[in-house]
């Protein structure tokens, strides 16, 4: 069996449009998750038109995941941060403050899109850092930085359902210890930036962490917590996020770049990160 979910921004999803594809599809035992939000239904065969419906349904900036009903609800959250669980890519802010913003956006998003390595798109973007005063990261921190909508529903529920979670990022510990701690993840795994004298000497630490190194850690966690990669929700939205989006069961690209969300069959474009509860199964009363 197959578990079709339907899901918008609040007040977005009409009825009418839940019971045309319903419908159209032959499905059976609907179900509102939340009302003019989110609603499931179980097909017997997977939908030969499942892609055209879904380009039908972004026009009405609806997110449509069509899913084996099995195993749906995952024991282990792995997610990116950057752009993912909260708004903002760091590097980039901690640029703008250098006063090397434009350089370094333009990098991060040719990275983040797969045109270029991440590893030496990191060293490079590290090394304009350099002689930063590095109590900008504590600034950065508290000014610039915030949590992406729906990001401590997903934690919180997953984690009180039994579910293990880490923030595994290409960014920086600086960074992931305190989304972390704010959001109550597990564990959180990035890269080091290097300090010398209160200041960034330019470098990040080795090994860097890209997208080997967040196979590895999906790799490594599900072995400590004995479970398979099926049991995975991962989320992403980078190309160094690929890797750990197609091994995991659920491989989640959120509001992705375009090289990236072509290569996931799970994409939420208009909805926050609670959609990745809906997709299990949980109702809007069922969150954290």
């Amino acid at each position: 069996m197959f578990t079709v979910t339907l899901m918008a921004q609040p007040g977005g999803l009409e009825t009418s449009t839940v019971e045309a594809v319903y419908g159209a599809w032959g499905g059976s035992q609907l179900n509102w998750l939340s009302g003019g939000e989110a609603a499931a239904f179980a097909l017997p065969v997977l939908p030969d038109n499942q892609w055209q419906v879904w380009a039908d349904l972004q026009k009405l900036q609806i997110d449509l995941v069509v899913q084996a009903s099995a195993g749906r609800q995952k024991k282990l959250l792995l997610a990116d941060m950057d752009s993912t669980m909260i708004q903002q890519e760091c590097i980039d802010e901690l640029a703008d403050v250098a006063g090397v913003g434009d350089r370094v956006k333009g990098i991060t998003a040719r990275a983040m899109n797969g045109e270029l390595d991440f590893n030496s798109a990191l060293i490079e973007r590290v090394g304009l850092l350099k002689d930063l005063d590095v109590g900008v990261i504590d600034r950065v921190l508290a000014d610039r930085i915030t949590l992406m909508p729906g990001g401590a529903a997903l934690v919180s529920t997953m984690r009180a359902n039994g579910a293990y979670a880490a923030l595994v990022s290409g960014g920086f510990t600086a960074f992931t210890s305190a989304v972390a701690g704010q959001l109550g993840f597990d564990e959180n795994r990035a890269n080091t930036l290097i300090v010398k004298d209160g200041k960034l000497t330019g470098d990040v630490a080795e090994p860097i962490l890209g997208r080997a190194a967040k196979v590895q850690a999906l790799e490594e966690i599900i072995q400590q917590l004995g479970i398979t990669a099926q049991d995975v929700l991962a989320v992403g939205d980078g190309a160094n996020d690929l890797g750990m989006l197609k091994i995991a069961g659920t491989g989640a690209a959120l509001h992705a770049k375009p090289a990236v969300a072509a290569e996931c069959s799970v994409r939420i474009n208009f909805c926050d990160l609670s959609a990745l509860l809906f997709v299990q199964g949980y109702p809007r009363a069922a969150f954290i």
